[in-house]
């Protein structure tokens, strides 16, 4: 089967008709609750002009497939795909747009696995681990969607050869993050800009950090009040040098009050640097940091973001996907929450 005679159902849906839900929710299958929840990567690349895709070979199952695998307990579905791809083919690169998902019948029952992108540098080495994978091939989208052993894996490869026809394929993430739960306002006697995090809210930013690491962003810019700075600090901590920090007195309660232009201000520079970000800011400041991105998204996008108080719960986060060339506009959008014990 090409890719040009796959069924109806395989056909990339318009971004702007169907958002690409990753959340780990539970929802009936054909009136059947999920038994197995999984998530993947489709690796990419670009070699002589040619997008080119990673299949890998499974000797249990004796098929071909992408990286994927179950979800663990305590992940979210990025960290799982970003997991999976590391231990099966040995690559540590960040996750990219998000793809349709997949569903199919196992022995317990329906399986949903959730896909994403992954841009693979021509320096990197892949390195399947032996026992769940013990072979991988790169190959051009008509091959791979002959060589691929279950037709739904033909669903968001469609997506991904689609995305790249666009220039919206290769992109950078922008992520919108609300700092995690601080000590209760009402019974802080200290200053504003000191109220610190919660117990709970530093178990969340713990999760932050690791939720963040799956997209690696290069730089930090944050609200200096200490609730957002320790919710940064254990990502900041974990990339042993690697981002660069800036401390915004823009994104502040007090400075977004008395002038909310100047936080919009900040998100456009997130776009003029055109860098990985994550900002991080508080929920007072949620509306007008919004409004901006609203300005740079595609049409039809917008839909997805929260339009209510309180837009994002306590260390929750927007990831707003931005393409690496052209104009600098949003083409996908992503909402999570990391793991709340």
């Amino acid at each position: 089967m090409t890719m040009t005679d796959q069924p109806e159902t395989a056909k990339p849906v318009d971004r702007t008709a169907e958002q690409v839900d990753h959340t780990a929710e539970q929802v009936d299958h054909a009136g059947e609750p999920v038994a197995v929840y999984a998530a993947g990567a489709i690796p990419w690349r670009v070699r002589s002009a040619e997008l080119e895709v990673l299949l890998i070979h499974r000797p249990r199952y004796d098929d071909w497939s992408w990286p994927k695998g179950k979800l663990d307990r305590g992940e979210t579905m990025p960290e799982c795909a970003a997991r999976e791809v590391r231990e099966e083919i040995g690559l540590e690169e960040p996750l990219g747009i998000p793809l349709p998902s997949t569903s199919y019948h196992v022995a317990l029952g329906p399986k949903i696995v959730h896909y994403w992108a992954l841009k693979v540098p021509q320096s990197a080495v892949v390195s399947p681990d032996g026992t769940e994978v013990d072979a991988t091939h790169w190959c051009g989208l008509e091959e791979a969607a002959a060589l691929l052993t279950n037709q739904t894996d033909v669903v968001p490869l469609r997506w991904l050869a689609e995305a790249h026809r666009r220039g919206e394929l290769d992109t950078r993430p922008l992520v919108l993050l609300r700092h995690a739960k601080a000590k209760p306002r009402a019974s802080w006697t200290k200053a504003e800009g000191d109220r610190t995090l919660a117990a709970s809210g530093v178990r969340q930013a713990a999760a932050v950090g690791r939720l963040l690491g799956v997209w690696s962003p290069e730089r930090v810019v944050t609200s200096p009040w200490r609730r957002c700075v320790d919710t940064v600090r254990p990502y900041i901590a974990s990339a042993n040098g690697r981002v660069k920090v800036k401390l915004d007195d823009r994104l502040t309660e007090a400075s977004h009050k008395r002038k909310p232009d100047r936080a919009a201000a900040a998100v456009d520079r997130l776009f003029d640097k055109r860098q990985s970000v994550v900002l991080c800011s508080h929920r007072p400041v949620l509306p007008t940091l919004l409004a901006s991105f609203v300005l740079r998204c595609e049409p039809g996008l917008e839909t997805e973001l929260p339009t209510e108080d309180p837009f994002l719960a306590a260390g929750e986060m927007i990831v707003f996907h931005v393409p690496v060339e052209g104009p600098a506009r949003v083409v996908a959008i992503e909402q999570f929450k990391p793991y709340d014990d």
